[in-house]
Order: C-alpha cells, then sequence, then structure tokens
C-alpha cells in the first residue's frame, strides 16, 4: 500500500510503501506535551520504505527536546508536524504522523494510548530500531 501524506501548506510531503498491505494501521496517540499540543498520532512500517521530500529546507525547522535522541520536523509556515527522524548508529529511521495522511480511510487506523516515560535511552533507540521504518529517503532543496 502506498500512502502519501503532506503538511498542510505541502512543503513537506512524504511516501510510505507499507509492505504487506496493512488490515489495520497502528496509530500511537503519544502522550508527551510536544504531540499533545501539535496532534502527533505516529505511525511506522518497519519493513517499509519512506521518502520525505521537502520544497523549501529553509521552512524546516527540526525540534528535538527531552532526550535529544528524534528530531521533530516542523514546518515553519504551517506549523505541521508530518515526520520524526531519529539518527541510531549513523542510520536513519522515522515515524510518520497519521493526521498528515492524505485519501486514506480512517476505519484502517487502530488508535492507541503510548506513553514513553521513564525509558531510558539505550531501550528506547532499540525500540525504534526494532518498530520504526528503516529504510528512509530525506530530499530536501
Amino acid at each position: 500500500m502506498l500512502i502519501n501524506g503532506k503538511c498542510h501548506c505541502g512543503n513537506m510531503a512524504f511516501s510510505l510503501t507499507w509492505e504487506p498491505d496493512p488490515e489495520n494501521i497502528p496509530a500511537r496517540v503519544c502522550s508527551c506535551s510536544f504531540c499533545v499540543k501539535h496532534g502527533g498520532v505516529w505511525t511506522s512500517s518497519p519493513g517499509g520504505a519512506l521518502v520525505v521530500r521537502v520544497n523549501d529546507a529553509a521552512l524546516v525547522s527540526r525540534y528535538a527536546f527531552g532526550t535529544r535522541t528524534a528530531e521533530f520536523h516542523v514546518c515553519a509556515r504551517c506549523g505541521a508536524v508530518p515526520v520524526v527522524t531519529s539518527l541510531i548508529d549513523g542510520h536513519l529511521y522515522a515515524v510518520v504522523n497519521v493526521n498528515t495522511f492524505e485519501a486514506v480511510d480512517g476505519s484502517l487506523l487502530r488508535r492507541v494510548p503510548a506513553s514513553f516515560e521513564g525509558e531510558g535511552d539505550g531501550p528506547r533507540l532499540e525500540r525504534r530500531k526494532r518498530n520504526w521504518i528503516a529504510q528512509v529517503e530525506y530530499i530536501s532543496q
């Protein structure tokens, strides 16, 4: 299944190839203060492939907080956060925000609460290596 998404103004867009086609899409509703304030509901397909395209890199702000092990890619024009990346051992991993999907049937989404409060850096990075998208191409102009 090919899932396309973008920020509100279209400066940041992505294509996620989800293999095999999902019966449902897990949507993790993060309870951290940043995600609550920005509508962060994250998903990933560990066996999938993600291509992120940025039209104007000057309009993308990268925000890291807490453990500083992930970067939230915030569109400075419209404020949407379509993708989060984490560089682990020289390899880029990512999750995408289901609230930025285009033309995906909402009945596929299985929203579940998620809290990573108190998780140490080691277990956090290992979880990301297992669960986040491992094939990421980030194209910025």
